[in-house]
């Protein structure tokens, strides 16, 4: 197809933010770094390689992932601990601030519900940004690793991916069966993981993670969470993922609460405000 004669004046149409997030409910990020000050550790989860293990946190306690042994990615999955149709919402969490999440950034959840699960209280790979690639750290706009992709493009049958992962240890917390836990897997922050998008292709794309041990990303819950982690099968994702050859690690996740009176004036957010009539 010939292009049009106004192809170039198209083009050069400029862009418009789809939502702005000047009048978005910003967290008091100045009490929550108050509060760091004070914590006191509750529990830890340590997620063997290749798995996932699932964790509990409260509403108004931290919580820490980090990377402990060598460099590795993680994927994780939210839920509201009471209900587990309210979960993590990794589009609408792009959709407001972008393809990667830092500092000061939440993780929302979905509808009907559209509120904060956890904000991101540090993330000690905030220094990274944006590389010479398009590239950056902690991203929302990928999946997880599964064995259907695996098997439309290479006919595998590979059972340790971040999906698979994921369902093994939700069926385990739950008691649903495997079955009955996989519809409530959904899409995850890339914990760790440094991605971006091809400049000619548009293709999703990773490269070496930056994580070191002693690396870490926390968060403060909003509501009660469910958490899972999967230590991702690519390790820090520099050539693959869904294998048994790439270095891979575990990953730590340590809950912390803290002190009485530290988060006063904090309260869990309520669900969206929206009345859901949908115009009937």
């Amino acid at each position: 197809m010939q292009q049009p004669p106004d192809a170039a004046a198209r083009r050069a149409i400029p862009p418009v933010i789809c939502y702005p997030t000047d009048t978005l409910p910003q967290p008091d990020m100045a009490l929550y770094t108050a509060a760091r000050a004070t914590l006191q550790k509750t529990g830890e989860t340590l997620v063997p390689a290749r798995d996932a293990r699932t964790f509990h946190v409260p509403a108004g306690h931290f919580f820490c992932i980090t990377s402990v042994d060598g460099p590795q990615v993680g994927d994780l999955n939210l839920w509201n601990a009471n209900d587990l149709s309210e979960r993590f919402y990794s589009g609408k969490t792009r959709a407001l601030h972008g393809t990667h999440i830092t500092t000061g950034q939440r993780m929302w959840s979905s509808f009907p519900h559209l509120r904060p699960m956890a904000t991101v209280t540090h993330d000690t790979l905030h220094w990274y940004g944006k590389d010479d690639f398009g590239g950056s750290v902690h991203d929302v706009i990928g999946t997880r690793c599964d064995p259907y992709t695996g098997n439309l493009l290479s006919g595998t049958q590979y059972h340790h991916c971040c999906h698979s992962n994921l369902i093994r240890a939700l069926a385990d917390e739950t008691g649903l069966s495997p079955a009955d836990a996989e519809p409530h897997v959904h899409d995850v922050l890339n914990v760790f993981m440094c991605t971006g998008f091809t400049r000619d292709t548009g293709q999703y794309f990773m490269k070496a993670s930056p994580v070191r041990p002693g690396d870490y990303i926390e968060f403060l819950a909003e509501i009660e969470l469910l958490g899972a982690l999967s230590a991702c099968p690519g390790g820090d994702c520099s050539a693959e993922h869904s294998s048994d050859t790439a270095a891979c690690h575990p990953l730590l996740v340590e809950v912390f609460a803290p002190a009485p009176g530290a988060l006063d004036g904090w309260h869990s957010p309520a669900p969206n405000g929206y009345d859901r009539s949908h115009g009937r």
